[in-house]
């Protein structure tokens, strides 16, 4: 009988497909994520791992567990987490969960960013420490969208959904990535031309070595002044402390994070000074339907693996050669 460790609890529709198959399972029951120690001596000797963003699984774990590991599922997009390089070596398919968050995580990119625009967070707090006293015509002004420029960083998925989003505002979309076919009335641009055109910069890159810290000083630098950030994507794609000095100095208007580096933000980070950057725990794909067809995904592509059968979702298929 295989052995699988499941390194958290997911959405129901997962367990249950995986106890239909499997009908006993290793399954870490904490609120808190297994520490490197505990994930090692769980999942040693597993035939399929199931994890989340918060476990690193690299070569140092995969030899650990040994090499009777099958498949490796990730309850996520992305697989920054994952040593793919280390697992396809070693011929074991990485499955991930595309497709299913789009919506969710283009909707939270829109709220972060109508919310930073409109100083939303920073009012409810004006409210609540009891500053309000009058009405005043000058009071936390923010930003237009109407007639503004959207500048969308990465035009996969996500950032095509966001686009969708902003014809509804009458927003002009412009878009930097190579890669990427023009879609959605979006025009494509050099990075510089759209940090010098852009009222909001909504980032949607995957993370890698090519994009850690590409929101760096120099990129800061060459927003508009009124310019709001938003990024939805991955923490290390943002130089946190480069963002702190634009934003502190009012390089730029705001920013609103939904996610961070580290991940939780240690509560003496100095982002959490400003008044004028919104960050929230990770939340783009936090809406039940979503996180649902998630771990029903995550619980296929083990499902499949251990079965010895293609994963729905692979994100290394060059291990079936």
């Amino acid at each position: 009988m295989a052995k699988i460790f499941v390194t958290r609890i997911i959405p129901d529709p997962g367990l249950i497909l995986l106890r239909e198959h499997f009908p006993h399972f290793d399954l870490w029951t904490a609120d808190q994520p297994p520490s490197r120690n505990e994930l090692i001596e769980r999942a040693r000797g597993a035939d399929g791992l199931l994890c989340l963003l918060t476990e690193k699984v690299d070569a140092e774990l995969m030899d650990a567990i040994g090499p009777q590991l099958k498949v490796i599922s990730s309850m996520s997009v992305g697989v920054d987490h994952i040593d793919i390089p280390a697992a396809t070596a070693r011929g074991i398919p990485v499955g991930n969960t595309p497709g299913v968050l789009t919506d969710a995580t283009a909707d939270q990119t829109f709220a972060l960013l109508l919310a930073a625009a409109r100083r939303i967070a920073e009012g409810e707090r004006y409210l609540r420490a009891g500053k309000w006293v009058t009405w005043s015509p000058s009071l936390l002004l923010g930003a237009d969208l109407v007639g503004a420029t959207l500048g969308i960083v990465g035009f996969g998925r996500i950032g095509q959904a966001v686009a969708k989003r902003a014809q509804g505002f009458d927003l002009r979309v412009i878009y930097h990535d190579p890669t990427a076919q023009p879609a959605c009335n979006a025009q494509p641009v050099d990075l510089d031309t759209l940090l010098r055109e852009s009222d909001f910069v909504s980032i949607h890159v995957p993370l890698n070595a090519e994009t850690k810290h590409l929101v760096n000083a120099e990129f800061l630098s060459k927003m508009k002044p009124n310019a709001v950030l938003v990024n939805a994507a991955r923490g290390g794609v943002l130089d946190q402390s480069a963002l702190y000095h634009a934003l502190k100095s009012n390089q730029i208007f705001a920013a609103a994070l939904d996610v961070t580096d580290p991940e939780p933000l240690p509560m003496d980070c100095p982002l959490l000074e400003l008044e004028n950057c919104l960050i929230v725990p990770h939340l783009g794909s936090a809406s039940k339907k979503t996180r649902d067809m998630m771990s029903l995904l995550a619980a296929q592509n083990l499902v499949a693996g251990l079965k010895g059968e293609r994963l729905p979702n692979c994100f290394n298929p060059q291990v079936y050669g």
